[in-house]
């Protein structure tokens, strides 16, 4: 006899990078653990609305009803990066690789490296991207509201880019 499968249709929305990935899910409520392979989750462009340059998504996994957050990776090419933006349940930025810049309205432009953990609380004005001469990946994981985990705004100028 086979047990019984719950099968759902979730919305991917990578807060970091504008996309939106339709997928059907069957998950075997019974036995719990599943693994997505390596390789098998199609990675995008990110959305030119809400992005500044050559950056790239490849999505890890979606808010649930056990757990509010969803995950991926978000590579961008040296000079490339977000919009400024907002998160109603806040986003942890976790650096894999390369050099990168964040910046949180009114403060100043940091520089991030890998290994570095960016906290963004929920409602903070901020962007991220990769530096001038480096591209930077992160590992984004972004908290969800009744279905909402981004609050796109305005592009970052040049001059914001550059800290000035």
């Amino acid at each position: 006899m086979n047990k019984p499968q719950a099968v759902f249709t979730s919305c991917l929305v990578i807060a970091a990078a504008g996309v939106c990935i339709q997928s059907g899910v069957a998950a075997d409520a019974a036995v719990g653990q599943r693994i997505d392979r390596a390789g098998t989750r199609a990675s995008a462009p990110a959305d030119a609305t809400f992005f500044t340059g050559d950056a790239r998504v490849e999505p890890l996994f979606t808010a649930t009803n056990e757990l509010a957050v969803a995950g991926a990776y978000v590579t961008f090419q040296p000079g490339a990066r977000s919009s400024w933006h907002t998160h109603p349940a806040g986003q942890r930025l976790v650096v894999i690789s390369g050099i990168g810049r964040v910046q949180e309205w009114g403060k100043p432009v940091q520089e991030i490296h890998a290994g570095d953990v960016v906290v963004c609380p929920p409602g903070a004005k901020h962007w991220h991207g990769a530096s001038p001469g480096s591209p930077m990946t992160h590992l984004a994981i972004t908290g969800n509201v009744d279905g909402k985990t981004v609050n796109w705004l305005e592009k970052v100028s040049d001059e914001q880019y550059a800290g000035k």
